[in-house]
């Protein structure tokens, strides 16, 4: 084995250090490579932590962007909340003091309407519909009730009536005793005819009101001639001596069936009533009786007053039809009109017909009671002979036609008949005017009878007279104590 020389102990020194060295370079170099990877994912995941925390922050931006638009609608909503509260308390406050007050008013009369909502266009349906309830269940408890005070009412009214009427009818018939037992002086009787005047007047109203409340007329009458009813009629009301009468039914034998007699006597009175109040007193009330073709018979009567509003027709109308409703007494007015009402409930329960709807010749109402044939009758004059105060029917005049040969023998069979038939008088002379004639029955053909005539009777000649006499005394005297006072 040989030695080495100095100068390869030297070279191999140098390339130990040099080995060294890069081994030291190399490990460094690695050394350094691992920090910077590892500063290089420390770079990166600060970086990833910064963008955690960016997005967090972006978040959390979100988040309060979010609370804050929540905060927005929530301050919102309960700004719409409030306001809609605040419609809601003005819709209240208006119902209770401007509805239901006009609803109490519109229940006694439509002319007073009902106000709508403040707010109908912003109001919830919701709360529209509960408002409404509200009007319908308090209109529903006013009226059970008003019906409930009525119909106490009407019993009371009804009760007290009827004890009235009873003794009304008890001093008409005292009155009646004594005018016909007691013979005195002319003003004495003057004084008992007065208060027999009073008392039916007095017995008219008492009657009206309980017919109003529910009872019946209180009079039970038999059959009656139609011109005794509307005379009775006129006799029951002051200022009877404007009430002038006229019969054109063309038979003095037309009654009304004792059922619907008082009923038709008490319309026929209210409606006279009605004429006298709303005409000035020197102003006189037509009566005219018409038999209709259909068999009807027309009591109409005519005023020269002032006439009616459209709407108290409508009302009049409403109230005498057949078909009206309970009518309570709060919606006759204060003082309480009763006549319409009246004539309505008699109306319904007898079944004849009022009318007011149309004018009157003379400027002011015409009213028109018909009455069915059903309601009428035929009365035997014989057995019951019409008063003497009635009207008699005027008769149109009817032209006899003859032939021309029969016309040269007239005067001559007028000679022989003499009295038996009446001449048919010249057109164009007043003798055209009606007239009231006698009815005579024809005689056979080619026989001429001579008229007969019923024995008359002393003592009901004596008592028919005697009552026209006080009658008209009556009614003179009445007129000028009036006048007087």
């Amino acid at each position: 084995m040989t030695s080495l020389s100095e100068p390869e102990l030297a070279l191999g020194a140098v390339t130990a250090v040099i080995a060294v060295v890069a081994l030291l370079l190399a490990l460094l170099c690695r050394k350094h490579v691992r920090r910077g990877r590892k500063m290089e994912a420390a770079l990166k995941s600060a970086e990833a932590r910064v963008l955690g925390m960016e997005t967090a922050a972006k978040s959390a931006e979100a988040r309060v962007q979010s609370a804050e638009a929540g905060r927005l609608g929530a301050e919102s909503r309960a700004d719409e909340a409030e306001a809609r509260a605040g419609m809601f308390r003005d819709e209240v406050s208006h119902l209770a003091s401007v509805r239901l007050p006009a609803l109490a008013l519109h229940l006694i009369s439509s002319h007073h309407p009902v106000p709508g909502l403040l707010h109908e266009d912003a109001t919830e349906p919701k709360d529209v519909e509960l408002l409404d309830s509200v009007l319908e269940l308090v209109s529903g408890i006013v009226l059970k009730e008003r019906r409930r005070v009525d119909a106490a009412a009407r019993a009371a009214l009804r009760g007290a009536s009827q004890d009235s009427q009873a003794l009304s009818y008890r001093l008409q018939t005292e009155l009646d005793a004594l005018q016909k037992e007691f013979t005195g002086s002319r003003s004495l009787t003057h004084k008992v005819l007065t208060a027999d005047h009073l008392n039916e007047q007095n017995l008219r109203l008492i009657q009206r009101t309980a017919i109003v409340c529910g009872a019946w007329p209180g009079h039970v009458r038999k059959d009656t001639y139609v011109t005794e009813i509307v005379t009775g009629a006129s006799s029951r009301l002051r200022g009877f001596e404007r009430v002038k009468i006229n019969s054109r039914l063309g038979a003095t034998d037309v009654g009304i069936v004792g059922r619907a007699a008082e009923p038709v006597a008490v319309a026929c009175t209210e409606l006279m009533a009605n004429a006298l109040e709303h005409s000035r007193d020197d102003l006189a009330v037509d009566v005219s009786l018409v038999k209709t073709g259909n068999g009807s018979v027309c009591i109409t009567v005519d005023d020269a007053g002032k006439g009616m509003t459209p709407e108290a027709v409508a009302r009049g109308a409403r109230l005498i039809s057949a078909e009206q409703h309970e009518v309570m007494l709060t919606e006759l007015g204060d003082p309480p009109s009763q006549g319409f009402a009246a004539i309505g409930r008699l109306v319904a329960d007898h079944g004849f017909h009022v009318s007011i709807d149309n004018p009157s010749p003379y400027g002011g109402v015409r009213a028109v009671v018909t009455i069915p044939p059903n309601l009428l009758t035929s009365i035997d004059e014989e057995a019951a002979p019409p008063s003497v105060m009635a009207p008699l029917p005027v008769m149109a005049p009817r032209a006899d036609i003859r032939p021309a040969s029969a016309a040269d023998d007239a005067p001559a069979a007028d000679d022989a008949a003499g009295a038996s038939r009446p001449r048919t008088p010249a057109p164009g002379t007043a003798a055209e005017l009606p007239q009231r004639r006698r009815r005579v029955h024809a005689a056979p053909t080619g026989e001429v009878t001579a008229p007969t005539h019923r024995a008359p009777d002393p003592e009901r000649s004596r008592d028919a007279w005697s009552d026209f006499q006080k009658g008209l005394e009556s009614g003179q005297n009445g007129t000028d104590l009036e006048e007087t006072q």
